[in-house]
């Protein structure tokens, strides 16, 4: 890995803002490999050395990857004057620059939500050419049938909006599972409009081979493991 700036890597862990960090360092605050350092603009490989502030070891990331609960009411963006985000409920522990929700759920649309800095990872999560399977938990205002699966499987029109062909797995008399890739605005409801349904909740379950941790309440999260980073860009699909 390349060298940076020392300001740059402890801002970047979420340390402290760029100004408060080079504060620290020019008071001697940090070390790396056990030595002073208080020129900010000192440059070392992050993944080489170890870098203390206080004497608290900081444990290098280049990215992170939160699995979020999300609840009802929360909204899918970085900052909000009136609404709370979800990047405002991440402890402080988790917190740092550059996180977003990779992909949105609405308002009142709760379950997983990856909360990341990485934007090429989200990127190809989240592109209909990945085919990367999202999975959901839906109810509606009427009883489903054997038709309105097959509609979902030929593909569901939407005014001049065309969906791909979607799994649906009737759960209950108006419930379902539903598995789609594409992720567009509003998708789900306006799938289950066409077929003159009105979907009255709608929870997130699963993205790629991932699938929402049943330990964590609305508003919780954690950070994922790297064999679960890997398994978010699967393909695999099904119930």
């Amino acid at each position: 890995m390349a060298k940076e700036r020392l300001d740059k890597i402890l801002s970047a862990q979420g340390v402290a803002s760029r100004s408060e960090v080079k504060t620290m360092i020019r008071r001697g605050l940090v070390t790396v490999d056990g030595e002073v350092v208080r020129a900010p603009e000192d440059k070392f490989d992050p993944e080489l050395v170890s870098i203390a502030v206080e004497g608290r070891q900081i444990g290098f990331k280049r990215h992170l990857y939160i699995m979020m609960n999300k609840p009802e009411g929360v909204i899918c963006a970085t900052s909000d004057g009136r609404i709370r985000t979800v990047v405002d409920l991440l402890p402080e522990h988790l917190q740092r620059r550059g996180l977003f929700p990779a992909g949105r759920l609405d308002r009142d649309t709760t379950g997983f939500v990856l909360i990341t800095d990485d934007g090429e990872l989200a990127h190809r999560m989240l592109a209909p050419k990945s085919h990367v399977y999202k999975l959901y938990e839906v109810g509606c205002d009427r009883t489903l049938c054997d038709d309105d699966v097959k509609s979902f499987a030929e593909g569901i029109v939407h005014g001049d909006e065309h969906f791909q062909p979607a799994k649906m797995k009737l759960t209950g008399d108006n419930t379902a599972l539903v598995e789609i890739c594409e992720g567009k605005f509003h998708q789900i409801k306006k799938m289950f409009t066409s077929v003159g349904a009105v979907v009255t909740s709608l929870r997130r379950i699963r993205i790629g081979e991932v699938s929402l941790d049943a330990a964590l309440a609305p508003g919780e999260c954690r950070e994922l493991s790297s064999e679960e980073v890997q398994l978010l860009l699967s393909r695999k699909s099904g119930f």
